[in-house]
């Protein structure tokens, strides 16, 4: 019977333990596993037997974690990574190498930025950042050797949203695949397989833990992708520890109701934000205000759980927030239980040049507010009673 996605979050992939009747999976903390006899190891070894050898290679708490996120994004196969970086460096590793192109929208997470900056060009792999919501940019930025655009949407921190389907068309017209960081939206509020992207990936430690424990990633796609891409990783030590795994199997039951709370407070927090008098801007996907709303309506099933907004005391403004808020919790991250507040400019991107900042639309007084499930009054009070001292 196919169930519909909030039942298959708590019942999908693992029932209960087939020797105990345990019904939370157990924890499978070893490093490695005892084969039979020499011939066994042997055919385990050569790909002629499944079964497991050594948990760097595979633990069932990993594989029923990769497995369970493929099946609610949609996808034939999944594996899981040490933390989202690994995935993000997974998923360019396995799509291109040194002579090839790959294409990256130019508002990213600050590690993706870093990583393609940093890393990625001095591998002798071109890389193009443009606009991706600009679908004119991502054609022209095609090349003959372009092998992947990679895509965030909503991007982070701007909560730019990106046409899926139209980078999809874009990309596969030039045999390019499309992989979507979908760790703001989860499959909650986005399927981007029903789109035409190739590859999925997550920043586990976010919406899919929830409670702020696990520092891990996830990378969804077709069997033959993903069999690529878990040789890859296994190679570089990318691997997710089993404890972990099971910590995030625990925080995927919960996470529909959670995600469900937090966009409930996000909604009313965004209304309420557009009101304030110390408030420049509001960036939320399902606000008419936004200037992708009706793209936003169309391609999402919610808004997420993550607010953009710019103060109008620029930089020193966002500061004086940070440093007044007495609820909301000064911590980079977002998709936990508690709602986590950050200044960008000063923060999670402070290592960007003023010019890279004004390409990713990042602002001197933007802030990033990720909800949590706590009382959405007790949020807006704590918000007022710090926006209302700052004097300029």
């Amino acid at each position: 019977m196919k169930y519909r996605l909030e039942t298959e979050m708590v019942h999908g992939v693992h029932q209960t333990d087939p020797h105990t009747g345990a019904l939370s999976m157990p924890i499978y903390q070893t490093s490695t596993f005892v084969f039979k006899d020499s011939e066994q190891g042997a055919r385990r070894f050569k790909g002629e037997e499944s079964g497991y050898i050594y948990s760097r290679l595979g633990n069932p708490n990993t594989d029923v974690l990769g497995e369970k996120m493929a099946k609610l994004e949609g996808y034939e196969a999944g594996m899981v990574t040490g933390s989202g970086m690994a995935a993000v460096s997974n998923v360019i590793f396995a799509t291109a190498q040194a002579g090839d192109h790959i294409i990256i929208d130019d508002t990213v997470y600050g590690g993706t930025h870093y990583l393609v900056e940093d890393e990625i060009r001095h591998l002798s792999i071109e890389v193009s950042r443009v606009d991706a919501a600009d679908l004119n940019q991502v054609a022209k930025a095609m090349q003959k050797n372009t092998k992947m655009v990679l895509i965030e949407t909503p991007a982070n921190p701007t909560l730019k949203i990106i046409d899926i389907a139209g980078v999809v068309d874009i990309a596969h017209q030039g045999n390019a695949l499309v992989c979507v960081d979908n760790t703001f939206l989860t499959p909650c509020n986005q399927l981007p397989k029903k789109y035409g992207a190739d590859i999925v990936l997550h920043s586990a430690t976010k919406f899919i833990s929830g409670h702020g424990d696990v520092v891990a990633g996830v990378v969804v796609g077709q069997k033959d992708f993903i069999k690529k891409a878990f040789k890859i990783a296994t190679h570089y030590g990318w691997t997710l520890a089993p404890f972990n795994a099971w910590l995030l199997l625990r925080g995927l039951k919960t996470m529909a109701l959670r995600v469900e709370r937090s966009q409930e407070n996000s909604v009313q927090i965004a209304q309420w934000l557009e009101k304030h008098h110390a408030i420049e801007r509001v960036y939320y996907p399902f606000l008419e205000s936004h200037p992708q709303y009706e793209l936003a309506r169309r391609q999402q099933t919610g808004g997420g759980a993550v607010i953009a907004f710019e103060l109008k005391g620029g930089y020193e403004a966002g500061k004086f927030l940070m440093n007044n808020v007495k609820l909301c919790t000064l911590a980079v991250s977002l998709g936990d239980c508690d709602t986590l507040i950050q200044h960008p400019a000063s923060m999670t991107h402070a290592g960007m040049s003023e010019e890279a900042l004004k390409e990713a639309f990042i602002t001197p007084g933007m802030v990033r507010l990720a909800v949590g499930i706590e009382h959405v009054q007790d949020l807006i009070e704590d918000l007022d009673q710090a926006l209302v001292k700052y004097r300029g």
